[in-house]
């Protein structure tokens, strides 16, 4: 039978490379030791415990571990678990394997992004993982590369619990990005929902179900005055890259979304019928898109296609189905940021984003006494409610048509009510 001190004073034996000392020998008590446990005894002096057992009418054998770290006892309740194991029908040593062959989280994002997140929308793209991947297939950028590969990517998927989800939205929310946390946390559960189809876990084993306790959010309600959008056009005209300024004037023009844009091509415009249709793959509701272009649109993308057409001469570019091709020509441009923020700082605007543009629209439409869902069919809305929230900009054409209700039942001498009797027989 082993014990502490027994193992503590094994020794190599000279000239064999290993030999392996048995808890249970003959005339042991069974119910104190364990058999198939032992302590294998290297040339080196490394000490293991290890276990046999059988398993498919092999021998097999495991290793426990580092006697060093573990005392007899601890060994031989291990011993006894791998054994049980083997006695139930599962191989040990197998699991072992394959356990250790486990996808990790950074594995697990590096196929969630060739199998879904790269057919996703370009802002999606762009936000989960940066839009590109180095050359073995790992994101780059994005709440992938910031936050959910630095703090999650070693961790194998399986082990992914409640905790670790809820540490990295506590993490990300003290570094001041409780927004953001937000979205990681979504992206983490699409990720952990494609792990379970893909078996990396078993069903109903999503950590991020209830893990955490999501920030609030309030929609945000930021309009262009008339003022800044005067100073906007001013500071477009003298931007350095008329691409970026062309795109935000479109944007500006027609309150399309920022991917939508980014994503159209040449024979999605209609100049002649003013139409731009817009694919289903480019929407956000994932449908058609046919969008009635004002004169001052129609104007810009006429001079834009008369100079993709001009540039296409030159044979030393090769033309791009794209409004705005990327630097490389290949594809469209993917992220104006940058160009964003040193335009609205040209222009002296201040805490606003792209999207604001689409809300400015929005804004304009409603106070010219647009109906909801008119504004939502030009916006591409699909759902009446999220049209909705621009309603309480009506208080100006409400209140020109209250006036001129007051002025018809007045007379237009003032706001008095006027009550109307029937003509008596």
């Amino acid at each position: 039978m082993l014990t502490n001190a027994h193992v503590k004073n094994l020794r190599p034996k000279a000239g064999r490379k290993q030999w392996i000392k048995p808890d249970h020998e003959k005339g042991d008590d069974p119910d104190k030791t364990c058999r198939g446990l032992g302590v294998k005894v290297m040339a080196s002096g490394k000490k293991t415990f290890v276990v046999s057992y059988y398993f498919g009418g092999a021998e097999r054998e495991y290793v426990i571990g580092d006697c060093g770290a573990l005392t007899t006892a601890e060994a031989r309740k291990r011993a006894r678990e791998v054994r049980q194991k083997a006695k139930d029908g599962t191989d040990p040593q197998r699991e072992r394997v394959a356990a250790r062959e486990a996808p990790t989280m950074r594995e697990l994002a590096k196929r969630a992004v060739e199998h879904h997140f790269a057919k996703r929308r370009p802002s999606t793209r762009y936000d989960v993982y940066g839009d590109r991947v180095d050359d073995k297939g790992y994101p780059v950028g994005g709440q992938m590369a910031k936050w959910i590969i630095p703090t999650l990517g070693r961790l194998k998927v399986a082990d992914i619990k409640p905790t670790h989800v809820e540490e990295l939205h506590a993490k990300m929310t003290k570094a001041g990005s409780p927004i953001r946390a937000n979205r990681v946390v979504a992206t983490l559960n699409k990720m952990m929902v494609l792990a379970i189809r893909w078996e990396y876990r078993p069903e109903n084993t999503n950590p991020c179900k209830g893990a955490v306790e999501r920030n609030p959010e309030t929609k945000r309600k930021r309009y262009l005055s008339p003022a800044e959008l005067a100073r906007l056009s001013e500071a477009l005209a003298a931007h350095s890259n008329q691409q970026t300024a062309n795109l935000i004037r479109l944007l500006t023009l027609t309150g399309a979304r920022r991917g939508e844009t980014m994503a159209a091509k040449w024979p999605d415009i209609d100049l002649e019928a003013g139409i731009w249709n817009k694919p289903g793959s480019t929407t956000k509701q994932k449908t058609e898109h046919h969008l009635p272009l004002s004169g001052p649109a129609i104007e810009l993308l006429s001079r834009m296609k008369a100079a993709a057409e001009h540039k296409a001469r030159d044979e030393r570019y090769e033309p791009s189905p794209y409004l705005f091709p990327g630097r490389d020509g290949s594809g469209s441009v993917s992220d104006i940021k940058k160009s964003w923020a040193a335009v609205c700082r040209d222009a002296g605007i201040e805490n606003a984003r792209l999207h604001d543009l689409r809300h400015t629209v929005a804004s304009v439409l409603v106070n010219s006494g647009a109906s909801l869902p008119l504004v939502g069919a030009i916006l591409g809305h699909s759902n009446p409610t999220t049209t909705a929230r621009y309603s309480h900009l009506y208080a100006d054409p409400l209140r020109e048509a209250a006036n001129r209700l007051g002025a018809v039942v007045t007379g237009g001498k003032g706001a008095e009510i006027v009550l109307l009797r029937p003509k008596r027989g």
